[in-house]
């Protein structure tokens, strides 16, 4: 276990009081409030210095809602150091006004958008929603990629389009773990990679493993392959909470990344779990 307090680049929380999420209708185990209350008592004794909220999913016209609302929730627990909301980028340069008042607030620190959930395969190459992703950096904000191994090769793409940008990769891409699969995902990692402007989080491995089966072992190569594309200096810890408690309990996948990494030094193992998430999203 890391010997340090940790930086957890993606954090959940919803209160269904405050917002909407017609998602969590198909999802019984996590259609209830998840409360930063809730969060502390998951980690057990993982000791957690810094968080960053990932927007939810809640309906897209309460965005700016959520936004407000975490905000809220990190005055009574200041280790939120970050926001990640949803915006309407494919609005092009019509998201700017959007943008501008998101950024206003400094706990914003990008932008995410779940393309997986996007009923157009090529819905991150439409001109407009490329054109919003490349006005980030005027706002100071960077683009968490939320998508599945099926849309690594048209994301390639996207980022090519967008040098300026800073990109994260949500979740190693969620490639089909549970199936067993490595390929074409490996070799369009390793092509993501290869542009020094994307960084990636190794979180939500085991949701996309069998549940109720998954073992370390049938981890291991997707985070071996990671590492070896990023190297340790682009990789970032997250611990997807509350999505991950379909699968594992926080301490457990802490367990499980830390012993998958046994050649690591603890100078490599800060960078993952520390300080390139402070540098990434400036907490």
């Amino acid at each position: 276990m890391p010997a340090f307090p940790l930086v957890d680049t993606h954090l959940h929380i919803w209160n269904l009081d405050r917002l909407r999420y017609p998602w969590l209708a198909g999802v019984p185990m996590l259609n209830k409030p998840h409360l930063i209350e809730d969060y502390r008592r998951a980690c057990g004794p993982i000791a957690v210095a810094k968080m960053v909220f990932l927007q939810c999913e809640c309906e897209p016209a309460q965005f700016q809602a959520e936004a407000d609302w975490v905000t809220e929730v990190a005055q009574a627990d200041p280790r939120i150091r970050g926001i990640v909301p949803w915006a309407p980028l494919e609005k092009g340069e019509g998201a700017g006004a959007d943008l501008a008042r998101l950024a206003a607030n400094p706990l914003v620190k990008g932008i995410r958008r779940i393309i997986q959930f996007e009923a157009d395969p090529d819905f991150c190459l439409r001109p407009d929603f490329a054109r919003g992703v490349q006005l980030l950096p005027q706002y100071g904000l960077s683009f968490d990629l939320c998508i599945n191994h099926t849309q690594l090769a048209n994301t390639i793409k996207l980022v090519r389009q967008c040098p300026g940008v800073s990109f994260v990769l949500d979740h190693i891409g969620k490639p089909d773990i549970k199936a067993g699969r490595l390929d074409p995902w490996r070799a369009e990692l390793r092509e993501l990679a290869a542009m020094p402007n994307v960084w990636c989080k190794l979180s939500g491995l085991v949701t996309e493993a069998d549940h109720a089966a998954w073992t370390p072992a049938g981890l291991q190569p997707y985070i071996e392959h990671v590492i070896a594309c990023f190297g340790f200096g682009r990789v970032m810890f997250g611990g997807d909470w509350p999505v991950s408690t379909q699968a594992t309990d926080y301490p457990r996948w802490v367990r499980t990344l830390d012993a998958a990494l046994p050649g690591a030094t603890p100078a490599e193992l800060r960078q993952l779990y520390v300080t390139n998430a402070e540098a990434f999203y400036r907490v």
